[in-house]
């Protein structure tokens, strides 16, 4: 899950449980993770998604087995998994969101476009350029750069796709990529950390990440884990972890094709 609230999806507070206001609900013998079972390429049942695989390191660095309680994005995942008890910690969660206490960031990441590297639009970089005009885009509907595009008179031209869907079934972000692909869209503006694993090894596509927009909304954005509210000792312990394992953790993202950015949103951390 992650990014703001339009990527991870709507989280609602719902009903709290009475056992959920314990001060400390989180186990000692496990590493319990709050995950989306099909929120490729970040998590995934299989245990294929790069959140799996930092959710592993931090096993690994606890000295604990990784557990998992699965559960779809949308209406009450946080209210039926972390503040329920059954798990200690959601990971890729956006640095701010009210609904759940903050580490420290791990990674910072940005929206970029995806082009055919072949294609008319392959040297685009920032969302004012003349020449997205009368070019069909896809883009996730409310996410932070289709308020850019609509300013910049590119509302006709917007392909948009709802993320909040249950994506057990259905895969919004990969049909935008498989519409650049197939030439059905000549670009997809998307979340880096959803883009950027799904391209990294296509011979067709690229993924050009949105460094030079200067209106907002901005386009780049912290990422952090996230714990129950009172859980001081154990966001202490994980914040630790971060500055500790800062480079391991880079190497996984790196690796899975996560744009990284600095923390301002303006240069590429190779």
């Amino acid at each position: 899950m992650g990014i703001i609230r339009w990527v991870m999806v709507a989280l609602a507070l719902g009903s709290v449980p009475a056992a959920a206001q314990v001060a400390d609900l989180r186990s000692t013998t496990q590493f319990r993770v709050c995950a989306d079972p099909a929120n490729a390429p970040m998590s995934s049942r299989d245990g294929t998604g790069f959140e799996n695989k930092l959710a592993d390191a931090f096993g690994e660095w606890l000295g604990l087995p990784v557990t998992y309680t699965w559960f779809p994005s949308g209406m009450g995942f946080i209210a039926k998994t972390l503040r329920a008890g059954e798990c200690d910690v959601v990971m890729g969660y956006a640095q701010g969101d009210e609904l759940v206490q903050n580490t420290n960031h791990y990674y910072t990441s940005v929206f970029g476009i995806v082009t055919r590297k072949d294609g008319a639009l392959a040297q685009v970089d920032h969302l004012s350029d003349p020449a997205l005009k009368d070019h069909p885009i896809g883009v996730v509907a409310g996410s932070p750069p289709a308020s850019i595009m609509a300013r910049a008179g590119l509302a006709k031209d917007m392909r948009g796709v709802d993320l909040f869907v249950d994506r057990r079934v259905k895969d919004p972000v990969g049909d935008l990529i498989a519409g650049v692909k197939d030439g059905t869209l000549d670009a997809a503006v998307l979340w880096g950390p959803l883009a950027g694993p799904r391209v990294k090894d296509d011979p067709d596509l690229q993924f050009t990440p949105l460094l030079k927009e200067t209106a907002g909304p901005k386009m780049f954005y912290r990422i952090t884990m996230g714990v129950r509210l009172p859980e001081q000792e154990w966001k202490r312990e994980l914040n630790s972890l971060i500055r500790r394992h800062q480079p391991e953790i880079n190497a996984i993202l790196r690796d899975a094709g996560v744009p990284l950015v600095d923390d301002y949103g303006k240069e590429l951390i190779q």
